[in-house]
């Protein structure tokens, strides 16, 4: 059972932004001081992308590990009340996610996902932005 009435749980749900969020503004600040140059939300392409490097054709989502559902990760639980509801919220962000991936990798480009959780770890993440950009 939820500890929030059904209105205060709605007002805290319609909140939650889509871009310029924590994660996608660390990767941000991170890709900027290794001096990778970016676009972003550019509403021309599938999905209008988080990042947009288009002088080395790749595209970076950022996605949110409960929304986006990472697997094995400890912030992708599914909740206990209106169960039908999320599985079917969350089936659609998946299958949406797989038809942008395809639709942009058929235009040529390079997609890469960079989880939320992985954004905590500043220097992880500065790690792996370089093993991305790495030739």
């Amino acid at each position: 059972m939820d500890i929030v009435t059904g209105e205060q749980r709605s007002r805290m749900m319609s909140g939650i932004r889509g871009k310029n969020t924590g994660p996608e503004m660390a990767v941000r600040k991170t890709a900027h001081a290794l001096g990778l140059r970016f676009r972003i939300h550019r509403k021309d392409l599938p999905g209008s992308p988080d990042l947009v490097f288009p002088g080395r054709n790749t595209i970076a989502f950022v996605h949110g590990c409960y929304w986006h559902r990472h697997a094995g990760c400890r912030y992708c639980y599914t909740p206990k009340s209106n169960v039908e509801f999320w599985t079917k919220k969350f089936k659609n962000n998946v299958a949406r996610d797989e038809r942008v991936r395809e639709e942009l990798e058929q235009r040529g480009w390079r997609v890469v996902t960079l989880w939320e959780c992985e954004t905590a770890n500043k220097d992880g993440l500065r790690q792996r932005l370089k093993g991305i950009f790495k030739s």
